[in-house]
């Protein structure tokens, strides 16, 4: 019969082990979820595949509205057409802006009605949000709208699905200015440009501080290095495509 001497030493190190086991089993740091468990997560469209150098601008409408004039005067002179996702509320505040917007060839797209949290709604309430946008827009610019950006960039499938079973593509971004953040032109280049590809989305804001201010020089950095720009709803694709797991829209 073998006799096996267990010392104190070794029974403090796996007593240790165990302990350090249990510990880190709550933060994720060991993971027995399948790799594949999340592949099925319902994904926005956060940029699109394309061989032209195509960009998309979009902005953020849920503030003031007192840089809109300068914003769309800019935008003409570098021949870029944007999307501008705005809230239903930023609309009944502001319908002359809206609908100069519209009048200078840009997108009004859904920003929700109310800038609500998504991620908190049943998908009933989510379409019955998006719809008040939309009948906001209609109603306003005159333009029938089917893009969608969720408030605080928050999704969820729930949302993704109710997008699709309502006819509306839901738009991220792949490169944030940060312009929210006071950040100067020189700062959002810092940003931009490294992270620039062709379909990239864009995100910017208006009614930020220096967002007008710092988008002549954005804009000519971007035009120099081959880009033109397209709104959203013509860069994406409307059919026949498949998103990857970065949220690259690739036609199929």
């Amino acid at each position: 019969m073998k006799i096996f001497v267990v010392d104190k030493y070794s029974i403090i190190t796996v007593v240790l082990v165990l302990v350090l086991v249990i510990a880190i089993l709550p933060m994720g740091i060991i993971d027995s979820t399948p790799a594949s468990s999340g592949a099925n997560r319902e994904l926005p469209i956060y940029s699109v595949e394309t061989d032209q150098k195509v960009v998309s601008v979009t902005f953020d409408s849920a503030w003031n509205d007192d840089d809109i004039g300068d914003i769309i005067k800019i935008l003409e002179k570098y021949n870029c057409k944007s999307t501008f996702f705005a809230t239903g509320e930023w609309i009944d505040k502001y319908p002359a802006s809206a609908k100069m917007l519209a009048d200078a060839g840009h997108e009004v797209a859904n920003h929700s009605d109310t800038h609500a949290h998504f991620n908190s709604m049943s998908p009933d309430e989510m379409k019955k949000d998006m719809d008040e946008c939309d009948r906001k827009i209609l109603e306003v610019t005159g333009q029938e709208n089917n893009l969608f950006r969720a408030p605080y960039g928050e999704y969820n499938d729930k949302l993704i699905r109710a997008c699709r079973e309502t006819g509306r593509y839901p738009i991220q971004w792949d490169v944030d200015s940060l312009d929210y953040k006071d950040l100067s032109a020189s700062q959002m280049l810092e940003r931009i440009l490294p992270k620039l590809k062709n379909g990239s989305i864009l995100l910017f804001h208006n009614g930020t501080k220096n967002t007008a201010a710092a988008l002549p020089q954005i804009l000519e950095r971007i035009t120099r290095e081959g880009y033109s720009f397209k709104p959203a709803g013509e860069l994406i694709y409307k059919e026949d495509y498949r998103i990857n797991h970065e949220g690259r829209q690739i036609k199929s």
